[in-house]
């Protein structure tokens, strides 16, 4: 019933920027939260940020003031503005949809991005 496309990952240099976009797609759904989540090698994956349908905003304490999420309601887009990046930002981001069917009324279902692979030089 949902579909998470991702892009915009790639390879920086320290300092840089990038911007993942995230696009949900179907019928039937209704989007109660969107955001970021990201897995380094060796690592639990971890909450980068999160927006909910409310608009309350939810980062990390390591990306606050760095990154910012944003979202595009008529389109179910969620963006990850990613600035002064580290190279402990490498990770491969996931995008999340937590979601309420509407048919099945089935309640608080997380469906996942493919992931986008972020690496940043030193």
């Amino acid at each position: 019933q949902v579909q998470l496309v991702e892009s915009g990952g790639g390879l920086v240099q320290a300092g840089g920027s990038l911007r993942l976009s995230c696009a949900a797609s179907g019928s039937g759904f209704r989007i109660n939260a969107m955001g970021w989540y990201r897995q380094a090698p060796g690592k639990q994956r971890e909450l980068v940020a999160a927006i909910t349908r409310g608009g309350s905003l939810n980062y990390a304490d390591s990306v606050k003031g760095r990154f910012t999420i944003s979202r595009d309601n008529a389109k179910n887009t969620v963006y990850l503005e990613m600035n002064s990046l580290k190279p402990e930002d490498t990770a491969v981001y996931y995008c999340y949809a937590e979601v309420t069917l509407l048919y099945s009324q089935a309640s608080s279902l997380a469906y996942w991005g493919q992931g986008t692979q972020v690496t940043v030089s030193s």
